[in-house]
């Protein structure tokens, strides 16, 4: 974890050393001595502020991302840094919150990032829609899919583990990955992050 904040550092360390995660974690005040840490080995997963120093965030992420294995990188700001982390999902990143996201949320967040998918946080998806706009994949009609897909790919919008839809729908994991397959074909999407957009765009998760 990198921040300069220890308060928030040691909330942080607290959410991820409980239960469900049990994280053993390292914490860094600056991104340089982060990445010391980071290349040493044995890291599954780096936190870090969007507006970290020395090593800028991007460039941390980038660095993981090219390690082997790589190590995903989930970037953290504060309320007015949303267009920030935003611009971000245009890189290497894996997953953008603010620091005031709710705490499911997020530990789902860190669920999916470790499962090799994106995550945005549900406060940055109406950002992330005004900036890119309206697209054909917006104006796409939900009748492509199937009415099962169509709740999945809602839930895939409220930002719904694999194991908490897969519960819910009383399906196997493998039966989620399957619709969730059918869904991605269906619509040309190409990651769980443009699920979220796509689910966002069509209403699906609206109040």
């Amino acid at each position: 974890m990198i921040d300069h904040q220890p308060l928030f550092l040691a909330a942080l360390e607290s959410l991820l050393t409980a239960p469900p995660v049990r994280a053993r974690v390292h914490i860094a005040a600056d991104a340089a001595t982060g990445m010391e840490i980071a290349l040493r080995g044995q890291v599954n997963l780096v936190f870090c502020e969007v507006r970290s120093e020395p090593l800028p965030a991007l460039e941390l992420a980038a660095r993981l991302a090219g390690l082997t294995p790589p190590v995903p990188v989930i970037l953290l700001g504060e309320r007015g840094d949303e267009r920030l982390l935003i611009s971000a999902l245009h890189t290497n990143v894996a997953g953008v919150f603010t620091k005031d996201a709710a705490l499911d949320e997020f530990l789902v967040g860190v669920e999916t990032v470790l499962s090799g998918h994106r995550a945005v946080g549900s406060n940055l998806m109406a950002v992330v829609l005004e900036t890119l706009g309206d697209t054909e994949r917006a104006r796409r009609p939900p009748h492509r899919l199937s009415a099962t897909e169509v709740e999945i790919l809602t839930m895939i919008g409220q930002a719904k583990s694999i194991p908490v839809i897969a519960s819910t729908r009383g399906i196997s994991h493998k039966t989620v990955r399957n619709h969730l397959a059918n869904i991605y074909r269906k619509m040309e999407l190409r990651s769980r992050t443009e699920a979220m957009l796509c689910a966002a765009r069509l209403g699906l998760t609206a109040n």
